[in-house]
């Protein structure tokens, strides 16, 4: 969670959804479906960015991670949230300059875009990332669209 003020970005917030490996899909999806409810009730954000989907080598595990994706575009939608998408190489591209930029290289951007966060792990970084990304772009993409 980020707040924007003009060019301005100031941390608030930041964490990850941890579920239970061993429950069925359909419960972990629950239980990110609830955090995310939670989150949206306790900051009120104005709107909500989430990064596409990308293929791995895994099929299994690229629609795990499609359905987890899902549940927070549904999540953000409930709250009557606009919600923004991004392919990971825009979000690297906003964030580092560069699209083919390296996981330690945006994290390290994130120190940099917003001095002093602590960040709760990798997850919360591509997070933070998106939200950067959002924040530089969307103004931009509105602009366009009129």
């Amino acid at each position: 969670m980020i707040e924007q003020t003009g060019n301005r970005l100031r941390h608030i917030a930041n964490g990850q959804v941890k579920t239970d490996p061993k429950a069925a899909l359909a419960q972990r999806l629950v239980t990110i479906d609830a955090a995310l409810a939670e989150v949206i009730a306790e900051y009120r954000p104005g709107s909500g960015a989430v990064e596409e989907v990308f293929v791995n080598s895994n099929a299994q595990s690229t629609l795990k991670l499609g359905q987890a994706r899902g549940v927070c575009l549904l999540a953000l939608a409930k709250a009557g949230l606009p919600v923004a998408e991004y392919a990971a190489r825009l979000v690297k591209k906003a964030v580092v300059g560069r699209g083919g930029a390296e996981k330690a290289q945006v994290q390290a951007m994130l120190g940099i875009l917003l001095p002093g966060v602590k960040l709760a792990g990798a997850d919360a970084a591509d997070a933070l990332a998106v939200a950067i990304a959002h924040a530089h772009l969307s103004g931009t993409l509105a602009r366009l669209a009129r």
